[in-house]
Order: C-alpha cells, then sequence, then structure tokens
C-alpha cells in the first residue's frame, strides 16, 4: 500500500444536490459559478456548457433580481449540470427560484427576512427535495459578532454558522451543507476545524477571494490540502479571478494530488536541468493542450533524462525518459520503443487516446 498523509474521510449525513449527492461516501464533488450576466441566457447556458464539459459536477448561478429568477427556467432546461441559485437577502429570488426547479440553493436563512419569510422557503425546499447550504463568509458576517469578537475570526464564523443551522433545524430542516470561507487561510482552516467537531452536516470548502490564477491556485491548494488531508470537506471550490473553468481544473488537481479523485491525465514531469535531452517544458505544455479532451484516469511521466526517468516511467500508463540520440518510452512500467524527438508528442498523445477510448468502451460494456 502507497504511503499516505491523507486520514480517513469525516463521517456526514448525506444531501443531494440533483442527480450529485454530497457527503457520506460520496466522491469529494467539484463546482464552481458562472460570471456571466444571469439574464443574458445564451452567455450562462454556454459557460456552464463549458463548466460541465471540463468536468463541474454542480455549477452555482447568482440569482439577484426579478429579472435573474425570471432566466433560470430557460437555463436549466438547456443544461444538465447540477444548478446552485446563489441568493443573498432576498426570499422571493429564493422562491422564484425553487418554483423555476433549481436542484439546491446557497442562502444564509438569517439573512433573507423574519421567520416567516424563512419559513416559506424551508417549506417549499421541504416539498421538492432541495437542499440548502449555508454560506458563512469572513467579509459579511452579523454586525453583532464583528461587536462580539472584534474583527472577523474562526470562532465567529463558527457561531455565524450554528446560528443558521439551528434556524433550518427549529424547522425540521437537515439537508444542509455548509461553508465557512475567508481569503486567510489560517482562519479559513480553523473554521472548518472547528465546525467540524461540532455537526455531521457536510462542507462545502473554499478559499474566498483567493486572487488570480497564480496566487489563487497555491493559496487554495494549501488551504484546501490541509483541510481535505485531515479528512475534511464534501465538495470543493477554488475561487480565482480567472475563467471558472480553470477553477474546475485546479479543484480537480488538488484532489488528484491526495489520491482523492481521478479525472484526467495525470502528467508527471521533471523541472528540467542541463541533463535533459528534450525540450521538457515545452513537450509538457504542448501535451497538456493536446490531451485536455481526456477525461479518462491516465498516468503519464515525462522526464528528460535516464537519472530519476526510468522509475518514474515504470510506475505509469506511458511514459518519456530522454536520451541521446532517441528517447525511451514505457507502456505499463515496460520498455516499449525508441523514439525521435519529433515524433514523441504525437506517439504519447496517440497512446493515450488509444487508451482512453479502450477505458470509454470498457465502461460502456459495465
Amino acid at each position: 500500500m502507497r504511503d499516505t498523509i491523507v486520514l480517513p474521510r469525516r463521517k456526514t449525513r448525506q444531501i443531494q444536490v440533483g442527480k450529485v449527492s454530497v457527503g457520506g461516501d460520496a466522491p469529494i464533488a467539484v463546482q464552481s459559478m458562472t460570471n456571466t450576466l444571469t439574464t443574458d441566457i445564451d452567455a450562462t447556458v454556454a459557460q456552464i456548457q463549458r463548466l460541465a464539459h471540463a468536468g463541474a459536477d454542480i455549477v452555482r448561478v447568482s440569482v439577484p433580481d426579478p429579472e435573474s429568477a425570471a432566466a433560470m427556467p430557460e437555463i436549466l432546461a438547456q443544461t444538465d449540470v447540477p444548478i446552485i441559485a446563489d441568493i443573498h437577502f432576498s426570499y422571493k429570488m429564493a422562491l422564484a427560484s425553487l418554483d423555476a426547479g433549481v436542484h439546491g440553493l446557497r442562502l444564509n436563512p438569517g439573512n433573507i427576512g423574519g421567520r416567516d419569510r424563512v419559513e416559506r422557503v424551508v417549506k417549499k425546499a421541504l416539498e421538492r427535495g432541495i437542499s440548502i447550504r449555508i454560506g458563512v463568509n469572513a467579509g459579511s458576517l452579523e454586525k453583532e459578532l464583528n461587536e462580539k469578537y472584534g474583527e472577523p475570526c474562526a470562532d465567529a464564523m463558527v457561531e455565524s454558522a450554528l446560528n443558521h443551522i439551528h434556524i433550518l433545524e427549529e424547522m425540521d430542516f437537515y439537508d444542509i451543507k455548509v461553508s465557512l470561507k475567508a481569503s486567510n487561510i489560517p482562519m479559513t482552516v480553523a473554521a472548518y476545524r472547528k465546525l467540524a467537531d461540532k455537526v455531521d452536516y457536510p462542507l462545502h470548502l473554499g478559499i474566498t477571494e483567493s486572487g488570480s490564477r497564480f496566487g489563487g491556485t497555491v493559496k487554495s491548494s494549501i488551504g484546501l490540502g490541509l483541510l481535505l488531508a485531515d479528512g475534511i470537506g464534501d465538495t470543493i471550490r477554488v475561487s480565482l479571478a480567472a475563467e471558472p473553468e480553470e477553477e474546475i481544473k485546479v479543484g480537480f488537481e488538488i484532489l488528484k494530488s491526495l489520491g482523492l479523485r481521478h479525472r484526467g491525465v495525470n502528467l508527471i514531469a521533471c523541472p528540467s536541468c542541463a541533463r535533459q535531452k528534450f525540450n521538457v517544458i515545452d513537450t509538457v505544455s504542448e501535451l497538456e493542450q493536446r490531451l485536455a479532451h481526456i477525461q479518462e484516469n491516465i498516468d503519464v511521466a515525462v522526464i528528460g533524462c535516464v537519472v530519476n526517468g526510468p522509475g518514474e516511467a515504470r510506475e505509469v500508463n506511458v511514459g518519456i525518459t530522454g536520451g541521446y540520440p532517441v528517447h525511451m518510452m514505457y507502456r505499463d512500467g515496460e520498455k516499449s520503443e525508441k523514439i525521435k524527438t519529433g515524433s514523441m508528442i504525437d506517439k504519447l498523445v496517440e497512446d493515450v487516446e488509444r487508451r482512453a477510448a479502450i477505458i470509454r468502451e470498457q465502461a460502456e460494456k459495465n
């Protein structure tokens, strides 16, 4: 058995977001959020479809006004991935979204009005079997909590979450998942760890407003990685100032790196050095582009020399190690053939596509 730093998954109740199970023994779901105007139905549908193609299990869509709510039925009719309506303050938008047929709500029950309004939303969600995500954010904590704690902190976030949970539980509503997001990694990690010890609801992980594609990827990888390695987390979103499809890619890479999900090609590549016998950086960059459409789990090693190359290549489905004047290709751990630089990438792509087709064919038979 391979060594692992990942603790057993935290035991939670399981809820549904459309066809996707969240929590329990379900795979950790990867989600993102549209950044189009919801009223622009064509643009929103196109983006949701791109996200689904990238592997998104769930997509969240803002419903800030009646015009956006009116667009939801058509958006739902043209998409297959489960859609969560993102609601802030307006119980009417929550009700309209439920009427439209959304698969989940993201709201804070304490922020949508008095008890009668919350009860109307909860009653309709119960009738339709729709789950609710309580979304606590350090930047929008309740005024009384900021006054109590003096500033946003993990304890304030946890107290906010428990207050919102209590509102729903009083109404016999338990199809809940919770998020506690901040841009500060230590605060976020501490908050999730504290809440994980207090409730058995599934948790949605994220480092909010984490930054650019590069910086946000680093921050999210650290924050989410710490929690996932603790066995905490049932669905994740990587929040980037980038196209939403990039969030999905990074999310799956985080999960793949910890052995928690497997989707697409897992590229193992050396950082390159003076020993390399071909341009590793350019080769990996082109392979990433040409293999981006592969959804099947296939391990590929690209190593520029024979120092570490053979060892890495023997552990993957297909690999290449740099030599002179030709390179060695490995298939399923065994030396396969010698390849010249000019045909190397085409050979690797051809092999991966062939393997992916076999995997798909076998899956269809089963």
